[in-house]
């Protein structure tokens, strides 16, 4: 009974993937943006540095402390993200 897995999905896709890093005032951000045609337009935002990701979009931007949450950053620190994220968001 362990090796029966019940799959949800199980797809490939081609996607395209822009690596970024950038210094803010205190913090360094190391990202991984990934772009696919899944999530509804929104993007996958990974942080390098301790794996934590989000799928995000412009209403996400706008819901305050989403991205405190999301990265575990205070809120300095998500400004700065959130100031970046909206050039390619």
């Amino acid at each position: 009974m362990a090796n029966d897995l019940f799959y949800l999905y199980d797809e490939s896709e081609d996607t395209k993937t822009r690596f970024v890093s950038f210094m803010g005032e205190s913090t360094r951000f190391d990202l991984a943006i990934t772009t696919t045609s899944r999530f509804y337009g929104k993007k996958l935002v990974i942080n390098i540095q301790n794996g934590r990701s989000a799928i995000i979009g412009e209403d996400d931007l706008q819901e305050e402390g989403y991205l405190e949450f999301a990265f575990n950053l205070s809120e300095s620190e998500a400004e700065e993200l959130k100031t970046f994220l909206e050039t390619v968001i």
